[in-house]
């Protein structure tokens, strides 16, 4: 009997290792499934982390914008602070010099004040000694004359056609500079209400009541430009026999309230914009010129030799032949040079000078 040959690769063999096979196959599978999902999974959540991060860098940009409009804005508040800061520190620092200035020139005003009582007691004492030589009344002489309030005046409100320049800057508000700069900053009402301005007004209206009723007459009141108190009667004269021009210019004096800085020398062109020509002027004011025909191009203070300087320069822009200048000086603490000035030019001019008063008129 044959023997059976045995066969090492069988079918059982292919089986097994096909099943081997499969079971790799569906092992790798089922991993690859799993890591499939886990990718899927975390790409997911990195998505979501990444839109995340995204949505925070956007408003991250967002707060950026804001923190730089916030940034920019305080730096635009603290430059107008800072310019603001040395406005002030400037006005304080002009405003310290300004006072030393007029405390250093009290002295000098105070002196030149004696000098004026020293003056005044000579005059009172010569007036004495004439009033005791004069004739007796029945003697057959004349008789003197009366020595009342009147005859000390030496304003004359006469003429065809008189001019009244009344300074309106802010020194007419007080004679102290200490009250002047606390007064210039308060409303219209209460500066029309100081003392030394009310002086002024009546000034001008004792100069209205006294005006010859054939003559003419025009107010101008000046701080660093003139302008007439009648609106649109600039360039011409107003009648004084009418009473109600001469009243719509008291009434509109009376709402003017001081201000500014002043220029004599703006004031004394009027004189030339008059046609004809003012045959008497009168100048109500308190001081020597602050300003000449232009505003400076830097504010600075004006040291009294630059006042001085100013005051020559308004004189000699008056006309060759000029009217008779009378001046009506109000008192003012650290300007002891303005009665000597004015009182050059009134009698330059043949002109009166007076320096009333604070009980005047």
């Amino acid at each position: 009997m044959t023997q059976r040959k045995t066969q090492t690769f069988s079918m059982s063999f292919l089986d097994v290792i096909s099943c081997g096979f499969g079971a790799v196959v569906l092992f790798y599978t089922i991993i690859s499934a799993q890591a499939g999902l886990y990718r899927i999974k975390e790409n997911a959540e990195l998505t979501a982390e990444a839109k995340k991060l995204e949505q925070e860098v956007l408003d991250g940009y967002k707060h950026l914008a804001e923190l730089q409009n916030a940034l920019e804005s305080t730096e635009d508040r603290t430059v107008r602070a800072a310019g603001l800061s040395r406005e002030i520190l400037d006005k304080l620092r002009l405003t310290q010099e300004e006072l030393a200035r007029y405390e250093h020139d009290t002295l000098a005003r105070r002196e030149s004040l004696e000098r004026l009582k020293a003056d005044l007691k000579q005059l009172e004492e010569s007036t004495r000694r004439l009033r005791a030589a004069a004739p007796k009344e029945g003697s057959g002489e004349a008789e003197s004359p009366s020595l009342d309030k009147q005859l000390f005046v030496t304003l004359r409100v006469t003429g065809e056609r008189v001019l009244v320049l009344v300074d309106a800057s802010a020194s007419m508000l007080d004679e102290t500079v200490v009250n002047v700069i606390r007064l210039r900053n308060m409303p219209p009402e209460r500066r029309i209400a100081s003392l030394k301005w009310q002086q002024a007004l009546n000034v001008v209206y004792w100069v209205a009541t006294r005006l010859p009723k054939t003559s003419q007459f025009q107010v101008y009141v000046f701080d660093t430009q003139p302008r007439p108190l009648i609106e649109g009667s600039a360039g011409r004269w107003l009648n004084a026999g009418d009473a109600g021009q001469v009243e719509v210019a008291l009434a509109a004096l009376r709402a003017t309230a001081p201000t500014g800085g002043t220029s004599l020398h703006n004031a004394f062109a009027v004189i030339k914009q008059l046609s004809p020509a003012p045959d008497n002027v009168i100048l109500v004011t308190d001081g020597l010129p602050t300003q000449g025909e232009r505003p400076p191009l830097t504010r600075t203070i004006v040291t009294p030799e630059q006042r001085e300087d100013l005051m020559k320069a308004a004189v000699s822009s008056l006309p060759g032949k000029p009217p008779p200048v009378n001046v009506v000086l109000l008192p003012m603490e650290g300007d002891p040079s303005a009665p000597i000035y004015f009182w050059r030019l009134a009698r330059a001019t043949g002109g009166g000078f007076l320096a009333p008063a604070k009980d005047w008129p």
